[in-house]
């Protein structure tokens, strides 16, 4: 926690050592390394062994069902493969992300949530695409850690009250 009381991740475009470790400077106590942007596993590799498991989050964005990388080898893995390769590099933490979704409020993909839950064993949150209270409570009940809300706490849809009132902690809330 910082000054603020919220537990935040920065998604700073993160692809090397040096700029994670001053991101991590900031006593910023997570860093999210989006799959969009990534040239491989062997940058992530080095930051968990450099900073932690508990401070490296893998964004894994998709767009059409399909894993967003700059690497093919990454880009040609669908999202639990993907995940399944993280866990054993030491990556504990995943951002589902389909960025066809985010701002849509069209609601979760729970089949691939199961899916990641059940073969990976990593904390899974979800990015974006949140209709409402009753479906963070579902997720909650699937056993996702987290979920970004920003969408539906703009428009006015969920207040951050009623998350409260729902026992949510602040770890919920975010912007992508």
């Amino acid at each position: 926690m910082n000054q603020t009381g919220l537990n935040l991740m920065v998604d700073a475009g993160v692809s090397d050592i040096p700029k994670a470790s001053a991101v991590l400077a900031t006593d910023v106590p997570k860093i999210v390394v989006g799959s969009e942007t990534l040239e491989g596993l062997g940058f992530l590799d080095q930051a968990v062994k450099a900073f932690g498991e508990d401070k490296i989050i893998v964004s894994i964005d998709m767009k059409k069902g399909k894993v967003l990388s700059v690497s093919e080898t990454i880009s040609s893995l669908d999202a639990v493969s993907f995940a399944q390769e993280l866990k054993k590099i030491g990556v504990n933490s995943v951002i589902i992300l389909d960025l066809d979704r985010v701002g849509t409020e069209q609601g979760i993909n729970l089949a691939l949530l199961r899916n990641l839950l059940k073969k990976n064993g990593v904390e899974v949150l979800v990015g974006g695409r949140i209709k409402g209270l009753q479906e963070l409570e579902k997720l909650r009940d699937q056993g996702v850690s987290g979920a970004l809300v920003a969408t539906i706490l703009h428009s006015g849809k969920l207040q951050v009250d009623e998350l409260k009132s729902a026992n949510f902690s602040n770890s919920v809330l975010g912007n992508r």
